[in-house]
């Protein structure tokens, strides 16, 4: 294997797809609480760090996971099953490094950015990846905490303060991901089950787990709106809220009424944009305002 093709193992492994969204939710936590008085060099070590940290969590949970993913059709051809990185303890080292420098580079920022750096690695990697995915249907609902950790990362790089409105986009965050992982884990349920990764879905039948699905997804829609009103942000936050509200719950309504994989995916596919929307919105409010 030559060079750039070791380069692109070691990108991937990282699973980029995963860690660019919570990147944009630390820029837009930090966005937020600095409104239009954004220091360049502040912000460029909060997403680097958040970037560093979620890359390394990610390699070294690829790493715990180096057995599932070999049965896995969806995971197979990641770099530890095919070997691209060997000996597997290559990328162990390498998720260490990532997340140790994530760890400095968020202290550079503050001390309260750093500890939550270290609750999201942990959370991430020790209760959800190494204790509970393999034992208990619902880990991701722990598993989730540390989703939600970029967005407060970024908004403490600003504010130095946890407060109301942080902990309302990180909590909204949480709320997201049971919904975004569970429909994949319909779509790829023979794979979960081959495995045996007790996801919600592969332990439940189809109906009970697309109304798991709508349930978190309900919670999801409320608890969004529910940010306006509490006056977190203002009418263009709400507006796009609102439209995209819609779509989810019209999605939703058709998953729980026609089950399928098809429409699971669908879902899944369109969760990631309707966060990412919904902070740019959150941005877009403060920056205007």
């Amino acid at each position: 294997m030559n060079r750039l093709e070791q380069i692109k193992a070691y990108f991937e492994v990282t699973k980029p797809r995963v860690w660019y969204l919570l990147v944009f939710t630390s820029l837009g936590g930090y966005v937020v609480a600095a409104g239009r008085a954004i220091d360049p060099y502040i912000l460029t070590l909060t997403l680097a760090a958040v970037s560093l940290g979620s890359a390394g969590a990610n390699t070294i949970t690829c790493y715990i996971d180096r057995d599932i993913d070999a049965v896995m059709n969806r995971t197979r051809l990641r770099p530890l099953p095919t070997r691209r990185i060997y000996p597997a303890k290559k990328a162990l080292y390498y998720g260490l490094t990532l997340s140790t420098l994530s760890v400095v580079l968020a202290l550079l920022v503050n001390l309260l950015a750093a500890v939550l750096m270290i609750f999201g690695l942990a959370d991430n990697i020790l209760v959800y990846s190494k204790f509970l995915k393999r034992r208990n249907p619902v880990s991701i609902i722990l598993g989730g905490f540390s989703g939600g950790a970029p967005a407060l990362i970024g908004y403490v790089a600003a504010a130095n303060v946890i407060d109301s409105t942080s902990l309302l986009m990180s909590a909204l965050v949480v709320l997201w991901i049971p919904g975004h992982i569970w429909t994949l884990a319909l779509y790829a349920r023979e794979d979960y089950a081959k495995a045996k990764v007790p996801m919600l879905p592969v332990v439940v039948n189809e109906n009970v787990a697309v109304r798991c699905i709508a349930s978190t997804s309900i919670l999801m829609v409320a608890f969004s709106v529910g940010i306006y009103y509490v006056g977190a942000f203002g009418l263009i936050y709400l507006i796009t809220v609102a439209a995209l509200n819609v779509v989810v719950l019209a999605l939703n309504f058709w998953l729980v009424v026609k089950p399928s994989k098809e429409r699971a995916w669908i879902g899944f596919k369109l969760s990631s944009p309707y966060l990412a929307l919904i902070f740019i919105a959150m941005m877009l409010d403060k920056v205007v305002a």
